[in-house]
């Protein structure tokens, strides 16, 4: 009698741990369309033998141009294929003159539309200009206001905020594809919040106040102005050691698909490269979101100029491929248009072209070109 109730007993416990594995990997959303929870799913999978590589503002600008024809980017002009992540930003959709505003919206949906008809993924950044001093992101002593508190529930601000995310609802449900299907976006905002440089860093709002934020605007965006096709991404910089330090202004499991970090600084900024600090602070995020059911990426990285001819292979992928570490996507900063030297993929006739071929060939890394149905859920 014991034995049959052991068995039993073990019989139970399988199923209930099998069924919470079965819901693990599945957007904050249940509402989510079916390309967003496709997406999820797709990216989770990929994640176990792939990455895919991103580009900021890929094909906005480049080195030395820019066009409103989506077709180009460096990254096509070196290799044949626009990056897999295409990352921009909803920067332009407050503190402007509302002409502006929609002239912004009309740019995005382009940018974003085009690049879910090509099969490719859509990264979000926010560089919200302050709402309640002057309209710029960078925290600057003698004229930012704090402004967390001022826009959480009970704020001076919270309507005006409110009226934002209402603007960044319209875009997000207004952008479909040429299936008639809302595109999914990875959103990304507030990141580097462990820093001081931005109005939401660490500095200026409490770990309460930062977590209120987070967990209002998605609330809000989601049950409020039924936004379904954003993945939300909470990436700190690499200011961390630990997970509690990871952890320290997390929102909660509730309120994050996707946990990530942006690392210039251990991969060749100002020409200090700690690979080991970087490979630990990524095992840290992607331990992490292997415990709690998430998605993880290298959410922003890069060397500016890229004077290092073999940093692609050499530095950034040996420090993904290490320790089997289950990574969506990588992504580098903007090539500027203007600027001799402020880039972060390479362009014809950059010195570590023939190293980011490699790069672009091994099995590991995934292109636009390499992505199959990424929308659909694999039977």
């Amino acid at each position: 009698m014991q034995k049959h109730f052991f068995i039993i007993a073990v019989l139970l416990i399988t199923a209930i741990y099998s069924s919470a594995q079965k819901n693990r990997y599945k957007p904050i959303d249940a509402n989510a369309t079916a390309e967003t929870k496709a997406l999820y799913a797709n990216l989770q999978q990929l994640s176990k033998k792939h990455i895919l590589f991103g580009h900021q503002h890929a094909t906005e600008y480049g080195h030395g141009w820019s066009s409103s024809d989506t077709s180009r980017s460096d990254v096509r002009s070196v290799t044949g294929s626009h990056p897999a992540v295409i990352g921009v930003d909803f920067s332009g959709l407050s503190g402007r003159p509302d002409d502006m505003i929609e002239k912004e919206k009309t740019r995005l949906q382009k940018i974003i539309t085009d690049t879910y008809n090509r099969g490719g993924v859509i990264t979000v950044a926010w560089h919200f200009n302050n709402p309640v001093s002057e309209p710029v992101f960078y925290w600057k002593d003698s004229t930012s206001a704090p402004a967390v508190k001022n826009i959480i529930p009970g704020g001076s601000h919270h309507q005006k905020y409110k009226a934002i995310l209402s603007t960044i609802a319209a875009l997000a449900k207004s952008v479909k594809g040429k299936d008639g299907k809302l595109v999914p976006m990875i959103f990304r905002p507030y990141h580097e919040l462990d820093g001081y440089w931005f109005w939401w860093g660490k500095p200026y709002c409490t770990a309460h106040e930062f977590k209120t934020l987070w967990q209002f605007t998605v609330s809000y965006l989601r049950d409020s102005l039924h936004v379904h096709n954003f993945i939300y991404a909470f990436s700190p910089d690499n200011t961390f050691g630990t997970e509690a330090q990871y952890l320290e202004r997390y929102p909660g499991n509730d309120y994050v698909d996707m946990v990530g970090m942006d690392n210039y600084n251990d991969l060749g900024r100002y020409g200090i490269y700690k690979m080991d600090s970087a490979i630990l602070k990524l095992k840290i995020v992607a331990d992490y979101a292997l415990k709690a059911g998430k998605l993880a990426a290298l959410t922003e990285t890069g060397l500016e100029s890229i004077p290092n001819a073999t940093w692609w292979t050499e530095i950034l992928l040996k420090t993904l491929r290490s320790a089997k570490m289950n990574l969506s996507y990588v992504l580098v900063w903007r090539n500027d248009a203007t600027s001799a030297t402020h880039f972060y993929a390479p362009y014809p006739g950059q010195v570590s072209v023939p190293d980011f071929l490699k790069f672009y060939n091994d099995p590991y890394t995934l292109f636009e070109n390499d992505l199959k149905n990424i929308y659909k859920l694999k039977k």
